[in-house]
């Protein structure tokens, strides 16, 4: 049977995707011993980075030929916007976050450097670029908090991060990620393979930002 190309993606970046799940701040989180301002800042900076995420769909828009992915990349970027966000709203009031606390607070320098490049290679590329580097984020999430779950069956149950855990491995979470995927590999079929290796660089590059954002997370680093 042919490997999908979301296969090889995942094969590519394997070494940084499996240092994931052993990251000190993954691991706090999913025994529920994880530091509750380290929660609060990587909350905060989880919520300013989503803006950008909703704008890399939006770009999709516009990058788009046919309805059928105009109307994908709308949808995703609502999910963003109306969907993820709700977790992180929730936590705001939980966690007295107000408005003015994130209008003053600063993007950190490890955000900031992943979503520029995510929106540059948006800007060079098309939709399948788009795609690409947004499919780190949103599956790597969906397999940590299914891999916390598998160590930890009471990740779920766990009065603060419990939400956090839950939201990531719920089925219209999972109808997200696998709309991602099906988008990669449909629009991928027939790519030379030149292609194919940048997009894999493009992944693994973001699998990296992934866990540049996990160690910011825990060091607190502006």
């Amino acid at each position: 049977m042919k490997k999908q190309f979301t296969e090889e993606l995942k094969e590519a970046a394997g070494e940084i995707w499996s240092s994931y799940h052993n990251h000190p701040f993954v691991r706090a989180l999913g025994d529920g011993t994880l530091p509750v301002e380290k929660f609060r800042f990587f909350m905060i900076q989880d919520y300013l980075y989503l803006f950008e995420y909703a704008r890399l769909f939006a770009l999709g828009v516009a990058k788009s030929r046919g309805r059928k992915w105009m109307q994908m990349f709308s949808e995703m970027e609502h999910s963003t916007l109306n969907g993820e966000m709700n977790i992180h709203r929730s936590y705001m009031q939980r966690l007295g976050i107000t408005e003015q606390e994130l209008d003053a607070t600063e993007v950190s320098l490890a955000n900031l450097s992943y979503t520029n490049y995510m929106l540059a290679v948006g800007y060079r590329g098309d939709a399948l670029d788009i795609l690409t580097a947004v499919l780190a984020c949103a599956w790597s999430y969906q397999e940590i908090a299914g891999e916390m779950l598998r160590r930890n069956p009471l990740a779920a149950d766990h009065e603060l991060y419990g939400e956090w855990v839950r939201g990531y491995v719920s089925e219209e979470y999972r109808d997200i990620v696998k709309e991602n995927l099906d988008g990669v590999n449909e629009l991928a079929e027939g790519i030379p393979d030149e292609r194919k290796e940048y997009l894999k660089e493009v992944f693994v590059n973001c699998s990296r930002y992934e866990a540049g954002f996990w160690d910011m997370a825990d060091q607190m680093a502006p």
